[in-house]
């Protein structure tokens, strides 16, 4: 999700489908956006919270935590003697780490990541209960969406899907 509005340029990812996205629809009335994928799920996302921009990933030759050199960076390894290690980046603030400082996952939905990611230990203490509380709400509709059609009025929902099958959801319990 993309603000453009003042040529901000603010990139908000959303996470929580485990196939590609194939249809969206935007509740207006109630801000919230509604994405169903090939995975079977529908996703209603609250767009109503202050969401967070996922950071930019650093570059580095070295652990970022604990300066263990990665597995690339022959100089650092030749000098300190020590086999280089592979690269991670923790998805809070976006430092380049080593799997032994970034062993922990959490989910962060502020900032999109309705699923558990990476995350380094010193973010992953500091994420609190509040900021894994969840954004989305996930359900299963049993078959493969590729077009998606809300009706705000009515609250429903209908989606067709390559199972050649039109469904017709009742969103008011969801979607108020």
């Amino acid at each position: 999700m993309w603000d453009i509005g003042g040529r901000k340029g603010t990139a908000i990812e959303l996470q929580g489908h485990n196939d590609k996205v194939q249809a969206l629809s935007y509740a207006q009335h109630t801000r919230q956006l509604i994405s169903c994928g090939g995975d079977g799920g529908i996703v209603v996302w609250n767009m109503d919270v202050e969401r967070q921009e996922t950071p930019e990933w650093l570059d580095s030759d070295s652990c970022q935590k604990c300066d263990q050199p990665f597995f690339w960076n022959f100089k650092q390894m030749w000098d300190s003697k020590k086999i280089g290690l592979r690269q991670h980046h923790c998805r809070k603030c976006g430092k380049a780490v080593c799997g032994k400082c970034s062993s922990k996952r959490s989910s962060i939905p502020l900032m999109g990541f309705e699923f558990e990611v990476r995350v380094c230990d010193s973010c992953h203490e500091a994420i609190t209960d509040e900021e894994r509380a969840p954004t989305a709400t996930f359900h299963d509709s049993k078959h493969n969406i590729v077009h998606v059609h809300f009706d705000a009025t009515r609250g429903w929902l209908l989606t067709s899907g390559t199972d050649k099958v039109i469904k017709l959801w009742d969103m008011t319990p969801v979607v108020s």
